[in-house]
This record gives C-alpha cells, sequence and structure tokens, in this order.
C-alpha cells in the first residue's frame, strides 16, 4: 500500500475527495491510499485487478448470494462498499463484506458500513502482506467482526480466522486443495474452494514461492 504523497488529509477531506475520485482508495492516519495491484506512487501508475482477482471475487459474490437465497437474514456487500472503523479511523474498501441483521453506517449517505460479522479479503501481490498483517490488526478493532476469510490470487491458498467467544482469533483452516470444503460459522455455510477459483486459469496448488 503505496500514500499519495506529502499533504495530511481530514478524515471529512478525504471524504469529500472519495465522492469526486475516478478510483477508489483506502485512509488511515491521515494518508490516502489508492487501491489496486500497482507499479508507482500515483493512481495513474494503477493497474486495476488482476483477472484472477477479479475471477475469484465474483465467484465468492455468486456463492454468498445463493447462500444467502435460502438463509435470510445476512447479506453481502461487494468490493464497492466502503466500510468505517471509528477507533482507528480506517476507511477501506474490502473485497468482499457480510452483515448479519440490520446493517449500521457511520453517516447519512449510507456509505460507510460500520458492523459487518464477515470481511474476505483476495490476496495479491501488493497486498498480502498488508492483508495479512497491518490491516488484519486495524479489521479486529471492529466489535461484530467475527471471521476474516482470505483467498489467494496467485495460487491456490485458503485461510480462515475466527474470533472465539474470549476475543481469541485463531487460524481455523487452511488448504492448498481444490477438493477442501471452508466452513464458516457466522453464516453456517459451506464453500468448496473448487469453486472459488473457477475460471482462474489453472492457479497451482503448491506452495508460491518468491522469485
Amino acid at each position: 500500500m503505496t500514500a499519495l504523497p506529502k499533504k495530511h488529509y481530514t478524515p471529512e477531506e478525504y471524504l469529500e475527495l472519495e465522492e469526486k475520485a475516478s478510483y477508489k482508495s483506502e485512509y488511515f492516519d491521515g494518508q490516502i491510499y489508492p487501491m489496486g495491484d500497482f507499479e508507482g506512487d500515483t493512481p495513474e501508475a494503477m493497474a486495476g485487478a488482476k483477472p484472477a482477482h477479479n475471477a475469484i471475487r465474483e465467484n465468492l459474490s455468486g456463492e454468498l448470494h445463493i447462500h444467502f437465497k435460502k438463509n435470510k437474514g445476512c447479506r453481502s456487500y461487494s468490493s464497492d462498499q466502503r466500510v468505517f472503523i471509528p477507533s482507528t479511523e480506517l476507511y477501506s474498501y474490502p473485497d468482499l463484506v457480510v452483515v448479519c441483521g440490520k446493517p449500521e453506517f457511520s453517516d447519512s449517505q449510507t456509505s460507510s458500513l460500520t458492523n459487518p460479522v464477515l470481511i474476505v479479503e483476495v490476496l495479491s501481490q501488493s497486498t498480502a502482506n498488508y492483508d495479512r498483517g497491518e490491516k488484519f490488526e486495524l479489521y479486529r478493532a471492529i466489535p461484530t467482526f467475527r471471521e476474516y476469510l482470505l483467498v489467494d490470487s496467485r495460487r491456490i491458498w485458503v485461510e480462515l480466522w475466527r474470533k472465539s467467544e474470549q476475543g481469541i482469533w485463531s487460524l481455523m483452516f487452511e488448504s492448498k486443495s481444490l477438493e477442501s470444503v471452508v466452513h464458516l460459522e457466522t453464516i453456517q455455510g459451506d464453500l468448496l474452494v473448487a469453486d472459488l477459483y473457477s475460471n482462474t486459469e489453472d492457479l497451482p496448488e503448491t506452495v508460491f514461492r518468491i522469485r
């Protein structure tokens, strides 16, 4: 994640800029961070999400849509839905979020969601370390947040983290096999890993090695 340089922005300035921008950006600690897989420090250098990333995100959205048609009470939001964490002042656009019960928002425009129970991030080369590390730490400040699903777009690799009743986060599922099934406790649903990776052009089921 690379910040736009020099200026310190207030949350109000960020939101005003975001409403007018032609691309999405996240906000944390006074800095604005353009989203996407990119090289360089400016929005003009952004290349957008890779095809595998987009395919996985669409697959996840489709599978959850089917599940929620039969199981009411929860709903999912795509990557266009911004999430806000008041205690950290992070504004973020997860690849997918799920809310159970009534959605809650931070403003009258209902543009910044505050009560997800499940957050999904599709990992890419430029975001994997941040999504697994600092961003996960910031997400954990959301009181309703209970499950974190990570799906790698560079290889077959799925992880599920879950918060216990005591507030302890643990790795509950990790798989590199298309035949495995991940159980999401928050929505009482199962996802076949092969369905998540449909149309991703045969990503490897092997340990990823950085060249």
